[in-house]
């Protein structure tokens, strides 16, 4: 598994909460804090969430940006927890 920042796990999980809205309830919106502390939400599966962490690949360049293969398209998603197409 590829290590990733915290605002890069973070804008993964928002990722993972637009194809799983049903289990997971936003509650509060913390910037850069976890997504799984201090907001009221409901447990996510953890097998689901695995599953999408597992299927990051490294970028082709040295900036630590990662890709997501998602509905068809590649997801980037920088150090910083910025996500494009």
């Amino acid at each position: 598994m590829i290590v990733l920042t915290r605002a890069q796990r973070v804008a993964l999980f928002k990722v993972f909460q637009r194809d799983f809205p049903s289990w997971v309830s936003p509650g509060k919106r913390y910037p850069y804090g976890p997504p799984f502390r201090n907001i009221e939400c409901v447990p996510v599966p953890t097998t689901q969430w695995r599953k999408y962490r597992k299927a990051v690949h490294p970028s082709f360049d040295k900036s630590g940006a990662v890709l997501l293969h998602w509905k068809g398209m590649w997801v980037g998603i920088e150090r910083d927890g910025y996500t494009h197409t």
